[in-house]
């Protein structure tokens, strides 16, 4: 099996047999299959999952001419095929996959493809934050500036604009998975490579968090003196992958850098920032509307970033100050009854809990619970003095962290069957002046599709609530 696309050429499919290995609902599949059609590729979707679960996908791909092969895989699809065009959640190891002749992504298309400078981030928690806010600065720097990756827009869906403007940055959000699959290719040579932190997440795929961290290594396994790598100082791992890097590494952190180290840093409110040995420029401003001492810091490695692509301070500082988050991530909802409603669907981890669950100075009603990831749930001790209440919904995770809640003396409310009436119980138990905050420390897969549809279901009930 050769696993890049070898003498393929990608920017003339015309006439090639193409297979998209799991369409999913986050829109890698469809763009993947829509750029192919669209050039006239023979293009095959297959996906393990039923038409009814993929219906807003294939409507998407309503029109062009796909084969679907559905609810199954077929190995001889996989032979017959030129090329393969794996989702990042199917395992390199997936059987299917050994009888392909070629196997890519669409992240690696679009690299091999795609001639721009890249600032690649990754990490456990906060890229989809980072990248997000880096692509609002970087905007008034260039209005064709482009953001895609993980955070659920493909790159492939803009190709054509990144080649009409070569010189323009793209910001990619890249998690474990679809850094893993880039392993070997070459494609991968960000100009800055930014790593938010290492938590064990994902522990029920990798045998360790070391196997983890060989995939996050891989966004500056191909970086040269010439590039940057951004690194937490704050985290163990941060400080590893700065010893490893053969980027040139500039630190983040909360609290101010050795002498003649470079970076940026927290000082009390605002986000200072050295890139040699002139005196530090504010890249953070003390108001902020995104709140979270951690969201702080992920605006300082924003702005850091920036700040080494060309951002004037003053550019950064506005625009960091005006960033007001991303959906899922510490969203504010509005308030209904004097309560104010925070979802915060995409904390899948408990560490992302217990940063959300720090981030308010008013009394917080914590809903949370969800599908085991083999994670540990210890570190919720550390918060369960904060939350008023705490509201469970139910699933594999929800009963890992009541042995922590009911081991540290904390009452909660539930497990609740459905998300609906944990969000009843907290709206009922909640005064004015209250946060209820939805972070459920844990995946989504016993009650919803993923993140993103659970977070979609709590927006739904706090909108359906007495105002």
């Amino acid at each position: 099996m050769r696993h890049d696309s070898g003498a393929l050429d990608l920017s003339s499919p015309e006439g090639m047999r193409v297979l998209v290995m799991g369409l999913g609902l986050h829109g890698g599949g469809v763009a993947s299959a829509l750029y192919f059609a669209r050039r006239g590729a023979e293009v095959t979707v297959t996906d393990l999952r039923a038409e009814r679960e993929l219906a807003p996908s294939l409507q998407a791909l309503s029109g062009f001419r796909v084969r679907y092969v559905l609810g199954r895989h077929d190995e001889r699809d996989f032979s017959s095929a030129d090329l393969v065009i794996k989702n990042p959640a199917v395992p390199l190891s997936s059987p299917y996959l050994k009888a392909a002749r070629a196997v890519e992504t669409d992240v690696s298309v679009f690299l091999r493809l795609a001639g721009n400078p890249v600032v690649a981030v990754t990490g456990s928690k906060g890229k989809s934050t980072t990248a997000s806010a880096l692509h609002r600065v970087l905007l008034a720097l260039d209005p064709r500036t482009k953001l895609g990756g993980n955070i659920t827009v493909s790159p492939l869906s803009f190709i054509d604009e990144a080649r009409r403007a070569p010189r323009s940055p793209i910001v990619l959000e890249l998690s474990s998975w679809q850094l893993a699959d880039l392993k070997g290719k070459g494609v991968l040579r960000p100009r800055v490579a930014l790593l938010t932190n290492l938590l064990p997440d994902h522990q029920n795929r990798y045998a360790g968090m070391e196997e983890y961290a060989d995939d996050k290594r891989l966004i500056f396994a191909d970086q040269g003196p010439g590039d940057f790598t951004l690194c937490n100082r704050d985290d163990g791992w941060g400080r590893r992958f700065a010893r490893e890097t053969r980027g040139a590494v500039r630190w983040f952190s909360t609290v101010p850098l050795p002498s003649g180290a470079l970076g940026a840093w927290l000082e009390g409110s605002s986000g200072l920032a050295r890139l040699a040995s002139d005196a530090p420029v504010e890249i953070v401003g003390a108001e902020l509307k995104l709140p979270g001492p951690h969201n702080r810091v992920n605006l300082l490695a924003a702005g850091l970033a920036a700040l080494l692509l060309g951002a004037k301070p003053a550019v950064i500082r506005e625009r960091l100050g005006g960033f007001e988050g991303i959906p899922h991530r510490l969203q504010f909802l509005g308030s209904k009854a004097g309560v104010a409603y925070y979802n915060d669907s995409a904390a899948t981890i408990p560490e992302a809990t217990a940063a959300a669950v720090r981030s308010f100075d008013r009394p917080v009603l914590l809903i949370m619970g969800g599908t085991d990831k083999s994670l540990d749930f210890a570190v919720l001790r550390s918060v369960l003095d904060v939350p008023k209440e705490i509201v469970l919904v139910a699933g594999s995770a929800t009963a890992k962290a009541i042995e922590v809640i009911e081991g540290a003396g904390r009452a909660h409310q539930g497990p609740f069957a459905d998300l609906s009436e944990a969000v009843a119980c907290a709206a009922r138990l909640a005064e004015p002046g209250d946060v209820v905050l939805f972070s459920p420390g844990a995946a989504s897969f016993e009650l919803f599709a993923n993140e993103f549809d659970r977070g979609r279901r709590f927006m739904s009930l706090v909108e359906e609530l007495p105002g």
